[in-house]
């Protein structure tokens, strides 16, 4: 683990990217997530992309330890918190953080009782120096807004402060995201959620270098729902 990368290391975009998915998730989506991450019936559409959002997540877990006693864990951008609740059943300490504190609430409301003493939850940045250093770090689609410099830099801050793996995705260039990309931008920034930044994945691990060894854990492709996984170990 080597010393954490200074906060002023991040893009100036990244902060105003930061704020639009802040306002997007807190404001204007709330119920739409809180539905999709639950049982409740949605629209054929959105029921691809909870089929592919189960799998990626499952895919990511995978890579962890099936016990976690004793490790400190970051779930970065933890949203409703599923993947708070399964760490957290495998004995991590956990500390699950995302953006908007509407979903931090519905993450905290829905963890078993059980479970309650191994997560604190907290509605802020994911990449604050201030939550600490851990032992693991999944972030599930929590960086597919911004740019390949902000990737690079998020992930080489986590690293820094990670023993373990940091994983996370990237929403992979290819035709249907970058249709889907101009497309969203043809349309006024405040009728719209915020844009997935599509990223080339090789050249993403080639930046990511410097910040350790880089694994290609694959890909979930499922109806509207597309999403790549790599992993980073200092």
């Amino acid at each position: 683990m080597r010393d954490a990368a200074p906060i002023h290391a991040m893009h100036p975009a990244y902060e105003g990217t930061r704020d639009r998915v802040e306002h997007y998730f807190d404001r204007t989506a709330t119920q739409v997530w809180e539905r999709l991450t639950s049982d409740a019936p949605v629209s054929r559409i959105r029921a691809t992309v909870r089929e592919g959002r189960d799998r990626m997540r499952g895919l990511m877990l995978d890579t962890l330890p099936a016990d976690l006693r004793g490790a400190r864990v970051l779930d970065a951008g933890c949203g409703a918190g599923q993947a708070t609740a399964e760490l957290a059943a495998r004995g991590a300490e956990v500390v699950a953080v995302d953006i908007s504190p509407s979903l931090v609430a519905i993450a905290e409301r829905r963890l078993p009782e059980g479970l309650r003493g191994r997560v604190a939850f907290s509605a802020g940045d994911m990449l604050s120096p201030a939550l600490g250093s851990f032992d693991h770090v999944i972030a599930m689609d929590s960086l597919i807004y911004y740019s390949r410099a902000d990737i690079r830099a998020a992930i080489e801050g986590l690293a820094a402060r990670t023993v373990g793996g940091v994983v996370f995705t990237v929403p992979p260039r290819t035709g249907l995201l970058m249709a889907m990309w101009y497309a969203g931008k043809a349309f006024p920034r405040a009728d719209r959620s915020p844009v997935m930044v599509p990223q080339h994945t090789g050249r993403l691990a080639r930046a990511l270098g410097g910040a350790g060894r880089v694994r290609d854990l694959g890909r979930v492709n499922c109806g509207f729902y597309i999403s790549h996984a790599l992993e980073v170990v200092a």
